[in-house]
């Protein structure tokens, strides 16, 4: 899949990401430091993902809008199904992207349920201990400073909760790999539940049904095609989309936006399509 590079909404954002070694499953991570002072505004597209922004700029922070509600600061963002607007302003926004897959959010946040569609400061998930790694990350000189911070308090929480069942995990596996394309009767079968089981315990652990996951990682899917600058008819039929009407209809009712505003979204995703990888050795 080609890349587009740093898209040009980011000319004045500085983006950098971890080295693959201080990497963990099932995470990514990204950090942005806007070089221009003023305001900032993103819109951030839908993901499969848990996600932790974790605002490290120094005055009025960030704010997040969406769905009428406005939050301040850390915040815990769940599997979104719509828009989300963050914006903030200062002589230099920054802030730390970590992206949870369901299964290891399960155990990051020590529960999933309220995280559905939902944006919560992270402080009403962690009490006091979310101010206190807010200003461990903060204190730190550098990003890789901060990435390796990062990995050790995820590492220490992923070792302190049970893990989700694992016909859960199974079946947010078969999800990922078959881009979405599945039957959730035929997933039922394969990890020898009912579908009223699976639905009852893919829901009480992931926070939202086997249907509408699948439905956020097919769009997830065409969305990159999408940002790698395909055509839509052809990201439809590869997506699994009846056609390039009912993919315009799907991005719209996710999103809020047609699939030329997703294609051209910075935020789209922490990978080789939305921006290039750095160099080996280099976090950027």
């Amino acid at each position: 899949m080609p890349s587009t590079g740093t898209p040009p909404d980011w000319a004045g954002v500085d983006i950098a990401v971890p080295r693959r070694s201080a990497r963990l499953p099932g995470i990514s991570m990204a950090g942005f430091r806007q070089r221009v002072p003023g305001a900032a505004d993103i819109a951030m597209v839908a993901h499969p993902s848990v996600s932790l922004l974790v605002d490290l700029t120094e005055g009025a922070g960030l704010v997040y809008d969406t769905y009428g509600r406005r939050e301040r600061g850390t915040v815990v963002i769940g599997l979104l199904p719509g828009e989300l607007r963050t914006g903030g302003s200062g002589p230099a926004i920054e802030c730390l992207q970590i992206r949870l897959s369901p299964p290891v959010a399960a155990k990051v946040l020590g529960a999933s349920t309220e995280f559905s569609g939902t944006v919560v400061s992270l402080e009403d998930v962690w009490g006091r201990d979310a101010g206190r790694v807010e200003d461990r990350l903060r204190a730190a000189a550098t990003w890789d400073e901060r990435f390796t911070i990062a990995v050790r308090i995820l590492s220490r929480r992923l070792d302190s909760h049970p893990p989700v069942d694992p016909e859960v995990a199974y079946a947010w596996r078969r999800m990922r790999t078959s881009r979405g394309r599945i039957r959730v009767d035929g997933l039922a079968d394969e990890v020898g539940w009912s579908r009223k089981r699976l639905w009852s315990r893919f829901g009480a652990q992931l926070g939202t049904t086997p249907k509408r996951a699948a439905r956020l990682v097919r769009f997830d899917h065409a969305a990159h095609l999408l940002a790698a600058g395909h055509a839509p008819a052809g990201v439809a039929a590869d997506s699994g989309y009846v056609d390039q009407s009912h993919l315009h209809r799907e991005v719209k009712a996710i999103t809020g936006a047609p699939p030329a505003a997703v294609a051209a979204a910075p935020w789209l995703a922490i990978d080789d399509v939305a921006w290039p990888a750095p160099p080996r050795g280099s976090s950027r």
